[in-house]
């Protein structure tokens, strides 16, 4: 009987492996708070008003007023310097019992056109960080929400508008909107960024439909805008300490995506 034998085959030839390559993503920006100020335009409102009304009642009560009225509107008015301004004349008639003044009025007033008027002012390394994402293959878009005729009017006065592939002014931002802009630009959930300050705006809508979003903390915060506890997002949700950090982010995010 033949004795068997075996011989062992050939190494297969290596196989050229190529680096991944990145994968250019869509990425949305809040605007309010996330690339110029505007909080603090709207906290020293509040404070004055508070001063207006300060023979009337204490400033924590007049902030519980104002925005319970603030929020109570919201469906007629929507968000924006104009609908704080509606807002805090019906407080002071109601917290005042109708006494308030015609002067008082002139002052609510101008703190609603204070806040229309004033001039727009970017946050640190907002246009270096823009250009740098545009560089690397990444279209963006600009999605904000308030009174359209003041959003349009800050975001000219930016100087910010060419980065952008288009600028979405929106009454709500919510999943419903966000799936809207999605589709009409043709933009895969998983494939987009949204970047803001806005845990329930610009954050918590993008994860649930299934996208990824970068927190950019602002130092005040309206508290409607505010969630009880962070999202649970591993993988999809990321917290930044300022725009500066957020071209390596999404590097990051573009080469595991061309993986």
């Amino acid at each position: 009987m033949p004795e068997s034998s075996s011989s062992a085959l050939p190494p297969a030839p290596a196989v050229a492996t190529r680096p991944s390559q990145p994968a250019p993503l869509t990425l949305g920006f809040d605007a309010d708070d996330t690339l110029w100020h505007n909080e603090t335009l709207f906290a020293s409102a509040h404070q004055k008003f508070h001063a207006l009304l300060a023979s009337h009642h204490d400033p924590a009560t007049v902030e519980r007023a104002l925005y319970a009225t603030e929020l109570r509107n919201l469906p007629l008015y929507g968000y924006g310097a104009k609908g704080f301004t509606l807002s805090a004349i019906e407080t002071a008639i109601e917290l005042t019992g109708g006494r308030v003044s015609s002067s008082e009025l002139h002052a609510l007033l101008a703190l609603g056109r204070d806040i229309l008027a004033h001039p727009v002012e970017l946050l640190e390394a907002v246009p270096d960080t823009l250009a740098a994402l545009g560089a690397a293959g990444h279209r963006m878009l600009l999605i904000t929400k308030g009174d359209l005729r003041h959003q349009e009017r800050k975001i000219e006065a930016s100087g910010l508008a060419p980065h952008f592939l288009a600028a979405e002014v929106v009454s709500e931002k919510d999943e419903a909107t966000y799936a809207r802009l999605l589709r009409r630009h043709g933009v895969a959930p998983e494939r987009f960024l949204m970047v803001g300050n806005s845990l329930r705006s610009d954050i918590a809508p993008v994860l649930a439909l299934g996208g990824l979003a970068a927190h950019i903390p602002y130092p005040l915060t309206w508290e409607h805008e505010k969630l009880a506890e962070l999202p649970s997002a591993p993988g999809r949700f990321f917290t930044l300490g300022s725009i500066r950090e957020l071209p390596a982010l999404v590097a990051r995010l573009a080469v595991a995506e061309g993986a």
